[in-house]
């Protein structure tokens, strides 16, 4: 049987049914998740008491994945598998983080409207997020639109933004927030890197602003021009309008594609509630900008 594919935003956004993630996905369900995310962004797949194997199977059906960095210097790991990503304040132990405890002050930067692994040279395709735990009140997820965002600028904005390019760094991102803790290693392992400020989403030929909290700066522009039209983009990409907001229940998946959306999480009482959610990512295997060039001269 197909999927049952249920808008909750517009054309934005969607809740899948009809698709066991705990089992092996066949290849004809697998063509239609990829084509529904490839339409909606972002795929909601209610009641999916999935465990960490199953999850890095599906999103392994989808492309290499990425391995969890040691940012800030943890001795060991809450989650076993290095492909998970561990969005939760929660120790190794299980204990809640303290308020000043350095991951917790590090994750604060996920507040901050991003898309994932922009800071890389080789950014992320699609993420999956795992809700095993959830505060009773707070803590949703947004997600924008950025290809509606992009269909919206008035064209004068569109043909002076086309071809600009923008220069992504983690450290510029939690500067933002005040964190400067970082393992001593990252700075060698994540160097800024250059990523395109429009691209074309291969998915669906749409064009699709491409923006984050770790966008520092325009090449070639004078600093702080480059970061107000940043700033002014960001703004009129997170308007209401293109924005879907998704309160969680246990059990939920949720997929978003990173090449086309941004994302933030939303704040809740730490100190009162548990919060355990696991995160796979896909890499998109390539930089923006040789893509984009790529895609130039092959037309």
């Amino acid at each position: 049987m197909p999927i049952d594919v249920k808008p909750l935003s517009r054309n934005f956004a969607a809740r899948i049914t009809g698709v066991d993630l705990t089992r092996s996905i066949p290849a004809d369900l697998l063509t239609e998740v990829e084509a529904a995310i490839n339409q909606y962004g972002v795929l909601v797949f209610p009641d999916q008491a999935i465990t960490d194997e199953q999850q890095i199977a599906f999103s392994r059906l989808l492309g290499p994945l990425e391995i969890a960095p040691y940012f800030v210097g943890e001795k060991r790991r809450r989650l076993q598998h290095r492909e998970l990503e561990d969005i939760s304040n929660l120790d190794p132990d299980g204990n809640q983080l303290a308020l000043d405890d350095l991951r917790r002050l590090y994750n604060l930067g996920n507040q901050l409207w991003h898309t994932d692994s922009s800071f890389k040279h080789k950014p992320a395709r699609f993420s999956m997020l795992s809700a095993r735990t959830i505060p009773d009140e707070g803590g949703e997820t947004e997600f924008a639109d950025m290809r509606a965002a992009y269909d919206a600028l008035p064209d004068e904005m569109q043909r002076r933004i086309e071809g600009l390019i923008a220069e992504h760094n983690i450290f510029h991102s939690r500067s933002r927030i005040g964190f400067t803790d970082f393992n001593p290693d990252v700075a060698q392992a994540l160097p800024p890197v250059q990523q395109v400020m429009v691209r074309t989403h291969p998915g669906s030929g749409r064009k699709t602003l491409y923006l984050a909290s770790h966008a520092s700066h325009v090449i070639g522009w004078p600093i702080e021009t480059g970061r107000k039209l940043i700033e002014d983009l960001l703004d009129f990409a997170t308007q209401p309008q293109f924005v879907y907001q998704h309160r969680w229940q246990v059990g939920d998946l949720v997929m978003w594609d990173n090449r086309c959306t941004m994302h933030r999480g939303r704040p809740y009482d730490e100190a009162k509630y548990r919060r355990d959610m696991h995160r796979t990512t896909v890499s998109d295997e390539v930089n923006t900008v040789e893509r984009e060039r790529g895609a130039q001269s092959a037309a």
